[in-house]
């Protein structure tokens, strides 16, 4: 399951952050001249956040279903493309915030018209879509389980699974059966929904593969109690006959919070996963792969060891180290799956063990210029000390953007940078893109705010927090053909464009 790509670059940039008309970025004109840009900058890597339906506080990493798509970015003028909204119907729309997403506004106004043209769907107004609704429902098994999640959760107040009624709880058929009989259009527009983000993506991709785009997704390790992956499979899962949790997911104190970080994910029952080969995974990873060409594998070394809390803790400090499925569950898929590039997030507590388990499955880790400064010679995140087998990042998602760390950093950080890349710091975060695309990595990946010199205010996600993140969008005018030069001078120079395009 490994690959040993060619040198290249990458820009890390969420769809929710391209620009658009109607609140939020979406898969139309926006995405579609970002995809254009990165073919003349010469980016052959464009790395996501991951694509589901967004969890509380709007972050990806938090859904009611792992395997679906997010409809928010569905292209509502797409949908007039395809005859399922009139023109008519997105005349005089609220003036949204350009630079930010302001999601109970944009909800209000793209929920009505997302569900009209889903209604438009079903009702035949193009034939052809409606083929292929059709298809894609019999194709992908999860969507109805998804769409009857769904509309079960909408029809109780959008209440838990495990507050419902204990037939639809515990998914006795009798009450399935009523469920899907009271609640058909609902289900149905839900699943068309997901038909019409599937559609929508699959058509960016082809763009993507036309400009030499690879898609870097992002896989979360644990999923949502409240989705629709636990309640359709509580037998994978460590819990209780009532649905409640017997411990949570979760990390030790580190870098990010003295307390850890208590995410309350219920934990894999990892015997009973091996059991049918890792099924649940297969399916997952099959999903993923659907999507994108290259997987990051968030929390990778939850697979070697995970950090268990008991239920009920007020914080992840009084939890323990359980081993996880190891080398067995990559055995089963690629087994199941045949070759899927991987890339393991192994930023953390990383201990031998993380390590053994990455190199035996060959897997590319991640180095992260914002962590490497103020420390010895002999920091792993230091350039000197790469290997070329792994993924150089100025910052990820959840990092400030390298011209907010360079403002907030302290001297001592501040002056061995100066040092150690022979600057002065009056271009400081060129000089660490300089620097990422200058490494033996084979892969080197910049937010697209450090591309445009952002400051902290564009800053995606700051961990343990949950107002304010996911909510930065860049405007249309900076996928401009100036910057993409200056991209595509540093991606020449250090020997990472694409083959086709002369690397």
């Amino acid at each position: 399951m490994t690959s040993n790509p060619p040198r290249t670059a990458g820009i890390l940039l969420h769809p929710t952050c391209l620009p658009g008309p109607h609140g939020v970025g979406d898969l139309g004109a926006g995405a579609r001249r970002f995809v254009e840009w990165l073919g003349e900058a010469g980016v052959a890597l464009w790395q996501i956040l991951p694509l589901v339906p967004p969890g509380p506080g709007e972050s990806p990493y938090g859904t009611t279903s792992a395997l679906a798509g997010n409809p928010w970015l569905v292209s509502l003028a797409d949908l007039v493309d395809d005859g399922l909204l009139a023109a008519s119907d997105l005349e005089g729309p609220p003036a949204f915030p350009l630079d930010w997403v302001d999601p109970a506004a944009m909800k209000a106004y793209k929920g009505p018209l997302l569900d009209k043209a889903a209604d438009a769907l079903l009702d035949g107004a193009n034939g052809e879509l409606a083929a292929a609704f059709a298809g894609f429902r019999e194709e992908q098994p999860w969507v109805d389980d998804t769409a009857l999640f769904l509309a079960i959760r909408a029809a109780h107040g959008e209440r838990p699974w495990w507050e419902w009624p204990e037939g639809l709880r515990d998914r006795a058929k009798a009450a399935l059966t009523k469920a899907k009989k009271d609640l058909g259009r609902e289900i149905d527009r839900a699943a068309a929904l997901q038909f019409l983000f599937d559609h929508q993506w699959r058509a960016l991709r082809r763009l993507c593969e036309k400009h030499g785009v690879i898609i870097v997704g992002d896989l979360p390790i644990y999923v949502d109690r409240d989705s629709a992956d636990v309640w359709a499979n509580r037998d994978q899962f460590r819990l209780h006959p009532d649905g409640s949790p017997i411990a949570v997911a979760g990390v030790p104190p580190d870098f990010f919070s003295e307390t850890g970080q208590l995410w309350g994910n219920p934990l894999y029952d990892w015997e009973r996963m091996a059991r049918d080969g890792h099924g649940w995974w297969v399916q997952r990873l099959q999903r993923a792969r659907e999507l994108t060409d290259v997987v990051r594998l968030d929390h990778f070394r939850g697979f070697s060891a995970f950090w268990e809390v008991p239920a009920g803790a007020s914080d992840a400090r009084g939890g323990k180290w359980v081993d996880g499925p190891g080398t067995a569950l990559f055995a089963d898929l690629s087994a199941a799956l045949g070759h899927v590039p991987l890339i393991a997030e192994d930023l953390g507590v990383i201990d031998d063990g993380v390590i053994a388990l990455r190199e035996a499955l060959g897997l590319p880790g991640m180095r992260i210029l914002q962590f490497a400064f103020g420390e010895e010679a002999d920091h792993p995140f230091l350039p000197h000390n790469y290997v070329a087998h792994c993924v150089c990042y100025t910052g990820t998602h959840d990092n400030d953007t390298t011209l907010g760390w360079w403002q907030s950093t302290s001297d001592r950080v501040r002056d061995h940078v100066r040092r150690y890349l022979a600057t002065s710091g009056q271009d400081i975060v060129w000089d660490l893109i300089r620097a990422a695309f200058a490494s033996v990595a084979s892969m080197a990946v910049v937010p697209l705010q450090d591309v445009l010199r952002l400051d902290g205010r564009t800053r995606m996600n700051t961990p343990g927090t949950v107002e304010n993140n996911w909510r930065w969008r860049v405007r249309i005018q900076a996928f401009n053909s100036p910057l993409a030069h200056r991209v595509r001078e540093l991606v020449a120079l250090y020997g990472r464009l694409p083959a086709a395009d002369g690397g």
